[in-house]
């Protein structure tokens, strides 16, 4: 196989896996492409309130589990005084407050930040009962209220044609008040909710069924009760349905704090307990949206990658991943342009440094300390001295004018000159020696005409590197410089003609 087919597979196998691993950080781990996005988290607040009797206390609160279209990104506890602990067994997760003695009111908090997702609402669960227990209806007076509920059944049982459509109109009928079966159960079970009747027709239907708990996240809203959905087994999976409109399916931006299971607050050693909700919306950026969810899943991409260092050191990175970017545009006007520059890839150190001291203040100083170290190296040439004592000569001038450089603009006020150390000194060094060789050699236009390709391109490298979009993408996703290491590559097999070049040789084309 040739060299160059060689050089076109690998820039294809990177370009690949470069734009792959782009592909999965965006679509499954939530990363954007595009800088400047925002995701809602909501903040959710349970506030346990009670009065204890003076004794020892116990509280314990259900918690929400894990849900597909919502993903927990943080949750805090608050109990001033009180031993905390979660219990996780027998399908339940608890948080449970206690103290040895309390008396009087009493508020105890739990906090938890949650983003939607994308995705089915609700897992098939494995581990929820599907027995059924009738109700106990047995009393001569009660008889009225067993009739009345069996026909809602065979009514619904008439207008439908499996398990899903018979809630719906099971539900459909519960909410007419001018049904008078409805109104004849309604009116035994005072004070019971229109999800507290359904579970005790469909029981009565033979039908699995449990009540949901939820909140529907909704921003700036205090002291919520929380909200029921119904949620039947049609024989193969558990649907939700919303009991006033009997629609199948959770509804948009429900958050489901508990499904099924025991009573939602249990209060030992008080009394009057409650639990109410608050919700507040906040927008966040979708990249830390992203981290917080990667870093709780330990997702191998993000857990091992630069992600996990302290952020000084993400910070010298961000700038870093940048340099390959300025060395692109390098080869792109070295090879398809032909312009020459003082070094391979001087500029690009250039464009570095003018990120950091803004674009004029770094080409002014970086004019002024060649200008001054040309003088001064050419003057050190009169003194025949040996190439490493020059240079290191040189070295020495470079620090002295960056130092001066320095002080003068801050007694001046000009503090934007102080950025001077950002550039570095060897290369300002070696390029003075270099260009006082060319000038020796090649004469004061071929310096000119180095200079000029050198500032030219460092100029074009620092517009490309501080584009906010390159600068996002370069930080947010490094896979990318595998698809930039192709495209390196793929130019280096040109052999074609330079811009340059055909300019040269206009005469001869003619």
């Amino acid at each position: 196989m040739s060299p160059r087919a060689q050089v076109y597979i690998l820039a294809v196998i990177l370009a690949l896996m470069g734009i792959g691993l782009t592909i999965y950080k965006n679509r499954a781990l939530g990363f954007p492409l595009l800088p400047g996005e925002y995701r809602t988290v909501w903040t959710i607040e349970a506030k346990v309130g009670f009065d204890a009797d003076g004794g020892p206390v116990k509280a314990a609160l259900t918690l929400p589990r894990e849900q597909r279209n919502m993903e927990v990104l943080g949750e805090t506890f608050s109990s001033s005084g009180y031993g905390f602990n979660i219990i996780r067994e027998n399908d339940e997760y608890r948080a449970v407050w206690s103290r040895r003695a309390a008396a009087g009111p009493q508020s105890l908090f739990y906090q938890l930040d949650v983003h939607q997702t994308p995705g089915a609402p609700l897992e098939q669960p494995l581990d929820l009962s599907t027995e059924v227990q009738k109700p106990l209806l047995g009393a001569r007076e009660q008889e009225a209220v067993r009739q009345a509920i069996y026909s809602l059944v065979d009514s619904a049982h008439q207008r439908s044609s499996d398990t899903r459509t018979f809630t719906t109109q099971l539900l459909t009928a519960l909410g007419d008040t001018r049904n008078q079966d409805r109104n004849l159960i309604f009116g035994y079970y005072k004070g019971s909710s229109l999800v507290d009747v359904a579970l005790v027709v469909l029981a009565a239907a033979e039908i699995p069924a449990h009540r949901i708990r939820g909140l529907y996240l909704e921003d700036d809203r205090r002291r919520l009760d929380p909200e029921d959905l119904l949620e039947i087994y049609d024989g193969r999976r558990w649907v939700v349905f919303e009991p006033t409109s009997g629609s199948p399916g959770v509804p948009k931006n429900f958050f489901i704090w508990q499904r099924g299971g025991k009573s939602l607050l249990d209060v030992e050693g008080g009394r009057d307990s409650r639990v109410t909700f608050s919700v507040i919306a906040n927008d966040v950026p979708a990249r830390d949206v992203s981290m917080l969810k990667t870093s709780r899943e330990k997702e191998a991409l993000v857990d091992f990658s630069i992600y996990s260092l302290p952020i000084e050191q993400q910070s010298i990175f961000k700038l870093i991943l940048l340099v390959p970017v300025g060395a692109l545009v390098v080869v792109l006007l070295r090879v398809f342009v032909g312009l020459r520059t003082s070094g391979t890839f001087m500029p690009v150190l250039l464009a570095v440094a003018f990120i950091e001291t803004q674009l004029f203040t770094g080409l002014s100083i970086f004019v002024l300390i060649l200008i001054l170290g040309l003088w001064v190296r050419f003057y050190l040439s009169r003194l025949n001295l040996l190439l490493v004592a020059r240079i290191a000569a040189v070295v020495v001038t470079v620090v002295i004018l960056m130092g001066a450089i320095s002080v003068v603009s801050y007694k001046l006020g000009i503090e934007q000159a102080l950025t001077v150390t950002f550039f570095p000194m060897i290369i300002l060094a070696w390029t003075i020696e270099r260009m006082s060789i060319v000038w020796e050699e090649d004469g004061p236009y071929e310096v000119v005409v180095q200079s000029g390709g050198s500032l030219l391109v460092a100029v074009l490298a620092w517009w490309v590197m501080t584009n906010r979009y390159i600068e996002h993408w370069t930080f947010n996703f490094p896979e990318l410089l595998l698809v930039l290491l192709a495209l390196i590559l793929v130019i280096g097999n040109y052999t074609g003609f330079r811009l340059g070049e055909l300019m040269r040789f206009r005469q001869l084309v003619k």
